[in-house]
């Protein structure tokens, strides 16, 4: 039967679309998906390793994040987020909807901690935890913190994208602790010790300086919580498989190693203690010099010796054996004593003062050694303060022994670590730094809930809890992809 002009004309059209279609719309449509497909999916080369670096995702955005956060803050002028407080809230509802960007399931528990958990294929496996914290000292920086959270959820977002976060051998959980800093209630950890089930129910009570209460401050956000339900709080050591976290050195030995990345072989212990010297406050003018009882030379006094006894622990401590000076090997190399805030009463410049407050924040790789240091302290303290006719009073406000990180985890995260420096840099990475951490982090209370293991990332000049610390972007990256590397092999 023979076509019709009209038949012959749509035949003709169709053909020509055809053809079309097929010299210049489908190879261009083919691009597309094939340079979706290389920046979400990745290519891998002739081992099957991966070379995608996803800089869109575990760097650009994730910097824009990290910007983001960091202007989240109770305060004009600078950054501050305590526990609880408002900006401590707004910070974690922009967290927790980044989050669900990655395909998590969000939820925030009691204390402020904030979750985000992705299956994987076999939810009854034992989860790996991967956190930080969210809270900041004083005049902050914007990475300290903030970065372990942001990389973590980075690295799962790529997961989801490229729609391998069902194909998880394990469920993973990414948590922003509500309290690592400790500084409105002098008392770290409280997000993480929670989970970990060492924090006592003493602390719900526990008053900031305004006389707020931890109870208080969770009533006051619609949180009622008892003791029964601060314990149920603790997860199942059973049901947790490992805990990992990325933070900024802190310190300058990654910066003069010339690399990105290290891990972390354990924490230093740390005490804190609050010492009260309450002496006679009386007229700046007319009370001899011989007869003062003045509570603030009296602390000045204190606090020389203390840094005394740490630039010198040989000097005051009298050991013996081969145990003895292994362990003042130790306190010499790692010992490190701090008074960081200190206020008097009446604080008027013509009153002598009646009394003195400050804190000390004593840490050592050593835990037998720092508690050799706070025994000779007490004591020698006590003294001077029985010479001056002052009373003393010294409180342990907070305790964590020294933890170390686990072999077999801190092994993977090497692996991962060397990968993504590699990835990035094209150069194989003989060996990456190995580092003792004399600052504490959430690693710490996780330790009583299961093995734990830490990245540590570079930092400009080793600067924190200061406006100036500083991480590169690409340093930020190399974070990111590390995570992302050691939980390809949770695939």
């Amino acid at each position: 039967m023979a076509s019709s002009p009209d038949q012959t004309h749509f035949i003709t059209t169709t053909h020509r679309s055809s053809l079309l279609f097929s010299l210049f719309l489908a190879p261009y449509l083919l691009s597309i998906v094939a340079s979706a497909s290389h920046l979400y999916s990745g290519v891998e080369d002739e081992k099957g390793v991966r070379t995608n670096l996803f800089p869109e995702v575990l760097r650009d955005e994730a910097v824009a994040r990290l910007v983001e956060l960091g202007k989240v803050s109770d305060v004009d002028g600078y950054l501050e987020r305590t526990f609880f407080s408002p900006a401590s809230i707004r910070a974690g509802n922009l967290i927790r909807g980044w989050m669900e960007e990655a395909g998590l399931q969000t939820w925030v528990d009691q204390m402020g901690n904030v979750h985000g958990r992705a299956k994987g294929k076999n939810e009854s496996e034992k989860a790996l935890l991967i956190g930080s914290h969210l809270d900041t000292v004083i005049d902050a920086g914007i990475f300290d913190g903030a970065l372990g959270i942001i990389s973590a959820i980075s690295a799962l977002k790529v997961l989801h994208i490229s729609r391998e976060l069902e194909k998880l051998k394990r469920p993973i959980e990414v948590i922003a602790f509500s309290d690592e800093e400790g500084v409105r209630f002098q008392s770290t950890f409280l997000g993480s010790a929670a989970i970990s089930g060492v924090l006592p129910v003493s602390a719900l009570q526990m008053p900031d300086k305004s006389g707020v209460t931890v109870q208080n401050v969770l009533k006051d956000n619609s949180i009622e919580i008892s003791g029964e339900g601060l314990f149920a709080l603790k997860y199942d050591p059973e049901s947790i498989w490992g805990y990992v976290e990325a933070h900024i050195e802190q310190g300058p030995v990654l910066e003069s190693a010339g690399l990105p990345l290290g891990i972390v072989k354990g924490i230093a212990g740390q005490t804190r203690l609050k010492v009260t010297v309450r002496g006679s406050q009386g007229h700046a003018g007319t009370v001899p010099m011989s007869m003062r009882q003045d509570s603030m030379a009296a602390a000045a006094e204190l606090i020389v010796l203390l840094e005394s006894l740490c630039k010198h622990p040989d000097n005051f401590l009298s050991l013996d054996g081969q145990c003895e000076r292994s362990m003042m090997e130790s306190l010499t190399g790692s010992l490190v004593c701090t008074v960081g805030e200190i206020s008097c009463w009446p604080s008027a410049s013509n009153v002598i003062p009646g009394e003195t407050t400050f804190t000390i924040d004593i840490r050592a790789m050593d835990d037998l050694g720092r508690q050799a240091i706070i025994y000779e302290l007490s004591n020698r303290m006590h003294q001077i303060c029985d010479r001056r006719s002052v009373s003393c009073v010294i409180e342990r406000k907070h305790e964590a022994n020294a933890v170390g990180c686990d072999n077999g985890l801190s092994s993977q995260l090497k692996s991962a670590a060397l990968s993504a420096m590699k990835r990035i840099s094209g150069e194989v990475v003989e060996d990456a730094p190995v580092l003792m951490s004399g600052a504490g982090h959430d690693a710490m209370a996780m330790s009583h809930l299961t093995k734990v293991g830490m990245i540590f990332v570079r930092c400009r000049g080793g600067v924190s809890h200061s406006p100036a610390e500083h991480v590169s972007n690409d340093d930020v990256w190399a974070a990111g992809l590390a995570i992302l590397s050691f939980l390809e092999s949770q695939l």
